[in-house]
């Protein structure tokens, strides 16, 4: 069995994840680029095409994936469904992304998930917020008390708005005891928002503070990947690739049980 398969005893299951908000291919090395290249975000370029290869390289090695901003198919993108592309070209069987937000036929951004296991259900909530456009992909592996939930979500830039979103996703996590939340969720571990999810949802606080954001000089940790306190995590990190303004955060974690093929 390798390195990227989980790997399971008769009592566990190992699983790698990662989470990274690609913004639809764009490299971003500077706050200027912002002001320089904005075109960069509505308009398709051969680089985008580049990013995207390197991405499916890094994401081979993992077992679940989560992306934000996967642009679903418009002309930023070369009217390319990046998420699927990237399910291809990294060998997942299986994939599902949810288009949240659309600005007119030049961008969509969309919540992605790309896995080596088979989903026993998928469903897509929009997330509430002054605007719309935000949403969590929820997905299940397995069932009963052998069930794994994950999430993958992108969560607005307002604080309020925030505080929102992740009290309608803790009220989904009500039921649920093996959880994993990944995405850029816009704010950092002490903020009100993310001790609200915590104290009513059995997610825990990371011990590490793993600086993703902005990718050519990492300062705040905003992108995470979450477990509920029954999942054991033998190491988190920050992927050091330069593809998108984000850094991705990846995790090596184990389930307490084997989770259905």
């Amino acid at each position: 069995m390798t390195a990227v398969q989980a790997i399971a005893d008769e009592t566990v299951t190992r699983l790698r994840v990662l989470s990274a908000n690609i913004q639809a291919g764009a490299r971003t090395d500077s706050y200027r680029d912002y002001v320089t290249r904005p075109w960069n975000h509505v308009l398709p370029h051969p680089t985008k095409q580049g990013n995207l290869n390197g991405i499916a390289r890094l994401a081979r090695d993992f077992d679940l994936v989560g992306l934000q901003e996967s642009d679903p198919g418009s002309l930023r993108s070369g009217f390319l469904n990046q998420t699927h592309y990237l399910a291809e070209l990294a060998r997942f069987p299986f994939w599902r992304h949810q288009p949240n937000r659309r600005i007119g036929q030049f961008a969509t951004s969309a919540n992605a998930l790309l896995s080596k296991r088979e989903p026993s259900d998928v469903s897509d909530h929009a997330l509430p917020g002054r605007l719309r456009g935000r949403g969590a992909l929820l997905a299940h592996y397995g069932n009963g008390e052998r069930r794994l939930t994950v999430i993958v979500a992108h969560l607005s830039l307002g604080a309020k708005s925030r505080l929102a979103q992740l009290a309608f996703i803790g009220e989904l996590l009500q039921d649920c005891r093996h959880v994993v939340l990944m995405g850029d969720l816009n704010c950092e571990m002490h903020t009100q928002e993310m001790q609200r999810l915590f104290s009513h949802s059995p997610l825990r606080p990371p011990p590490e503070r793993l600086l993703s954001f902005p990718s050519w000089r990492p300062q705040r940790a905003i992108d995470h990947i979450l477990v509920s306190e029954a999942i054991t995590v033998s190491r988190r990190w920050v992927v050091d690739t330069a593809a998108s303004d984000h850094l991705p955060v990846a995790a090596e974690i184990e389930l307490p049980f084997v989770l259905d093929a």
